[in-house]
């Protein structure tokens, strides 16, 4: 569960409001979809979420625990994959993995079976022994994928994680993201994808200017304007208002 309680962020010494007081709760067993066009806050609030950034103001819970006040062990419950996967472009792929691995005190059996389990459903087994620098963009996201996954995390936090995959790709990690969820477990995803949130997520969450505009399902989104119209015409219509 992620919990967002009066978040805001400031940049440009306070002239810049990238998020404005948000409040909402990703729950355990949903996928969450966070949408909203280029500059809304999306990537600003992830990166709080997941410590990377410290909120002006608010508080952000991860499975109860305060990333800020305690930010290891919150982090202890996240796999976050970045917008742009940049690794450590002189290792080799097994040597990334193994590096996380350690981070998070993955034990030996476990990680290779992890590692072998996704490597294989991502098609990218073959390639944990090359130069990470070889990697196409694709490859990359896989290896960031993979390595987020490692220590099992309940919180997956997942920024754009469809841009570069093949088309097998994409489907196996909206799978492993739908098993996540039905486990008891939550994802938290941002997209630009309006096809792949309609399908996908059981709630969405659409940003703009760094203000929250809606958090519901499709269904309560349409039952507000058309009920017969998609997720993209809806969503273009509420950020142009």
């Amino acid at each position: 569960m992620i919990e967002i309680n009066g978040v805001s962020k400031t940049y440009a010494k306070g002239s810049v409001k990238a998020v404005d007081d948000i409040n909402v709760e990703i729950r355990n067993g949903e996928i969450f979809g966070f949408l909203g066009p280029n500059g809304a806050g999306k990537t600003t609030t992830l990166k709080m979420i997941t410590g990377i950034l410290k909120p002006d103001g608010g508080n952000i819970k991860i499975n109860g625990i305060d990333i800020v006040r305690e930010p290891v062990e919150a982090k202890q419950h996240i796999g976050f994959v970045p917008d742009n996967p940049e690794i450590f472009n002189r290792l080799t792929g097994m040597e990334y993995l193994n590096f996380i691995a350690d981070m998070y005190d993955v034990p030996d059996k476990e990680r290779y079976d992890r590692i072998n389990e996704i490597a294989e459903e991502f098609k990218i087994k073959d390639a944990l022994p090359s130069s990470v620098n070889s990697y196409s963009h694709g490859m990359r996201q896989k290896l960031v994928l993979i390595g987020a996954l490692l220590h099992n995390p309940s919180v997956w936090v997942l920024d754009e994680p469809m841009v570069g995959l093949d088309p097998e790709a994409s489907f196996e990690l909206k799978n492993r993201m739908r098993r996540h969820a039905d486990s008891g477990n939550s994802v938290f995803f941002s997209t630009h994808i309006m096809e792949v949130a309609e399908k996908l997520c059981d709630r969405v969450g659409i940003i703009k200017k760094g203000k929250i505009v809606f958090v519901g399902t499709v269904d309560e989104l349409r039952n507000t304007r058309k009920e017969d119209e998609s997720l993209e015409n809806l969503f273009l219509e509420l950020i142009k208002e």
